[in-house]
């Protein structure tokens, strides 16, 4: 069984629940509601940026060999 991490690591659930999950332990731990809300912010953030650069690098492979084709005409 092969694991499509390009999909995983773009999934929108899997990044709001590493959010919702960090953001936990920090309130767990005596950490304020604010610090929590700021990291969980930078969590989504960076989330947004990764499948941004995910998408554009899939999106030029796909493109790159039709490129070439029409170079020859």
């Amino acid at each position: 069984m092969k694991i499509d991490w390009k999909r995983k690591l773009t999934s929108r659930k899997l990044w709001v629940a590493v959010a919702g999950f960090v953001a936990g332990m920090i309130v767990i731990n005596n950490g304020s509601q604010e610090t929590a809300d700021k990291i969980s912010g930078a969590i989504l953030s960076g989330a947004a940026v990764v499948g941004y650069i995910v998408g554009e690098g899939l999106s030029d492979a796909a493109n790159s060999g039709k490129e070439d084709e029409h170079e020859d005409d």
